[in-house]
């Protein structure tokens, strides 16, 4: 091949390495792509940081643990039971988690815990509990349990209440306890005051019709004493009955009245709430007791609860003091004993703190006795 071909070759090439230069050149000038320097967007949207942190607001821990699904736990708790057994001393590769929830860690007998754990020190509480289980090799460095941990806090939660479930004295969480009272206790001061307003109005409008009341008295006496002395003498035209007539005829029906009345008042009163408004209320014990037949989880089903014997669930191991008290949930015991369940069974394993207002435990009452009555 001669010069001249080699030279036409080499022009070809450099040719068109130009024309691929230009026609990027040109497209770079019709379509610019990139960002522009420090410029700022055309319009800011402003974000008001308070509404912002209540859409972001987290439930706390203690709300989750009320909330808890026994049932879901029951299933998160497959993963532990490669080398954790439920029943009561029975050691398996790690320590029996029966009652686990409340006591002391490292306190199984007849276990051999790793140094590392034997010198944690503590209770197993809900939230360490929690903190452990998140991801152990973290909670206690040097901990011979392989388990990588359970990431999301819903599996934690329900797995610990499941667990609690599995106990002779299941933990009481009185952060939760307390909160709801304080909630009910605000709630009741917000009525008071309306109450309070109410009455003022009230107080005004008896003082006008005690006034009005007052003229039309006056009114009254004086047009008594203008036809007195013309109705005394017809008056005397029809004897009235004998006071010994009047009480046979009337006493009777009198007590009879009575006392259908009393009976009548007192079975009222007995279940006189509201189910719709029981049915919310009711949410505060959903997270420990069901209403399908049969259905025990940390606390026993509540079908047919109204009117039944008290403890005699079958499959649910009741607490001695529930187990001795005998005779039936009637309206008026189950009012009593949710205002304050320790004050009505002391030593009841129920953690729930108990219905401040007899309107919501009358509400839930009249509820209850819709289900399967």
């Amino acid at each position: 091949m001669d010069t001249m071909t080699y030279t036409k070759a080499a022009a070809g090439f450099l040719g068109a390495l130009l024309v691929l230069l230009l026609a990027n050149w040109a497209a770079g000038g019709l379509y610019h792509v990139g960002g522009h320097g420090d410029a700022e967007a055309a319009y800011v949207i402003e974000v008001d940081e308070g509404e912002a942190a209540e859409e972001t607001a987290e439930v706390s821990f203690d709300e989750m643990m009320m909330a808890a699904d026994v049932d879901k736990g029951a299933k998160v708790f497959k993963k532990c039971s490669a080398c954790h057994k439920l029943e009561d001393g029975a050691n398996s590769t790690g320590p029996y988690l029966y009652g686990v929830v409340g006591r002391p860690v490292a306190s199984v007998s007849g276990f051999g815990y790793s140094d590392a754990m034997a010198a944690a020190g503590g209770d197993w509480t809900p939230d360490h509990l929690n903190e452990f289980l998140t991801k152990p090799s973290d909670a206690v460095p040097g901990t011979t349990m392989s388990f990588a941990g359970l990431k999301k806090i819903d599996d934690r939660v329900n797995l610990i209440a499941y667990l609690n479930s599995n106990s002779d004295s299941p933990f009481v969480i009185e952060a939760a306890a307390e909160t709801t009272e304080a909630e009910e206790v605000s709630t009741e001061d917000a009525a008071a005051e309306e109450a309070a307003g109410e009455e003022g109005e009230d107080e005004a409008k008896a003082a006008e019709d005690g006034a009005a009341a007052e003229e039309a008295n006056a009114d009254a006496e004086a047009a008594t004493d203008e036809t007195s002395a013309t109705e005394e003498a017809p008056a005397t035209e029809e004897e009235a009955p004998t006071e010994e007539e009047a009480s046979t005829t009337e006493e009777a029906p009198a007590e009879e009245s009575s006392a259908a009345s009393e009976e009548t008042a007192t079975a009222t009163a007995a279940i006189a709430g509201d189910p719709e408004a029981g049915a919310k209320v009711f949410k505060k014990c959903a997270a420990c007791h069901k209403l399908e037949d049969g259905k025990n989880t940390v606390g026993p089903h509540l079908f047919g609860v109204v009117d039944r014997p008290i403890a005699n669930v079958d499959g649910f191991k009741y607490s001695d003091t529930l187990a001795g008290l005998g005779g039936e949930w009637t309206a008026d015991r189950l009012a009593e004993f949710l205002e304050k369940p320790r004050d009505f069974a002391p030593g009841t394993k129920m953690s729930f703190a108990g219905l401040r207002k007899e309107e919501d435990r009358q509400n839930v009452i009249a509820y209850l006795n819709t289900i399967g009555n």
